[in-house]
């Protein structure tokens, strides 16, 4: 199983379109089975094309260009969270070749205000794969100490939906450094979690974010703070990160992070 997670930091890019195209390519070559995004924006302002979205959903782009390159089998979910930067209506997303047999979302924080930028959504499918049921989440937490939304908080609510499943998977953008001992990674691993970076036979460095970017304004070096948790000790062949200017070229703010699990 091939599994991809990325913060794309839609329509915030310069050279967006090229490098829809270049993230395009990536998931025809890979066939990923699930796909997690985060920061998946539309423009408040644009075409209603279909119920909650609009003509230039990044989602909807996406699986455009994978038209072109004759990539038709993905499927995919998608919320609402929060306005971003007053411009966009910003969500998280899953993609999948498999059949959905169960999709949902909610709220992990207190706030259902989808005009303040704190407010965080999730959003899950259980998939059928290889005869067995297994859930995915897309996730975009925010930050340990936060004193608006603690992250305590949201990670409590996130594993208190997502452990009503035998297995799953938390894949996404969690705010929160590997290496800062005492803070939110540690709070991760402590719900029983396992990081399937640690569990990876075959690793890179694992970053996923380099130098300041919104939310860590000060920071000056290399973090992992894009993940996939699994709440089982899972068989992982290889962790890399991807679109980091060496696997691939950059194309957002965050690297991605592809797992094969055996």
């Amino acid at each position: 199983m091939k599994l991809l997670t990325l913060n794309c930091h839609s329509w915030q890019e310069e050279n967006q379109w090229n490098k829809i195209k270049i993230l395009a390519q990536r998931i025809k070559e890979q066939s990923y089975d699930v796909i997690a995004l985060q920061e998946v924006n539309q423009s408040i302002d644009a075409e209603i094309i279909d119920g909650p979205y609009k003509k230039d959903h990044f989602v909807l782009v996406l699986l455009e260009e994978l038209k072109e390159l004759g990539v038709k089998d993905y499927r995919f979910i998608w919320d609402f969270a929060h306005i971003g930067y007053d411009v966009y209506e910003e969500g998280v997303a899953l993609l999948t070749k498999h059949p959905i047999e169960h999709k949902e979302s909610f709220f992990i924080t207190q706030s259902r205000d989808t005009n303040f930028w704190k407010t965080r959504k999730i959003v899950g499918a259980k998939i059928r794969f290889q005869d067995e049921t297994i859930a995915f989440y897309s996730c975009h937490l925010g930050w340990f100490g936060d004193e608006d939304e603690p992250f305590e908080e949201q990670m409590d609510i996130l594993c208190q939906i997502a452990s009503q499943n035998e297995k799953f998977f938390l894949m996404g953008d969690f705010n929160n450094a590997a290496h800062i001992r005492g803070e939110g990674y540690d709070y991760i691993l402590s719900k029983g979690l396992y990081d399937t970076y640690n569990l990876a036979e075959e690793k890179d460095h694992g970053a996923t974010v380099s130098g300041k970017l919104a939310g860590w304004e000060e920071n000056k070096q290399d973090l992992r703070i894009d993940y996939i948790f699994s709440n089982l000790p899972v068989n992982v062949k290889k962790s890399a990160v991807v679109f980091n200017g060496k696997n691939k070229p950059v194309i957002s703010d965050h690297f991605g992070v592809e797992v094969l699990i055996g």
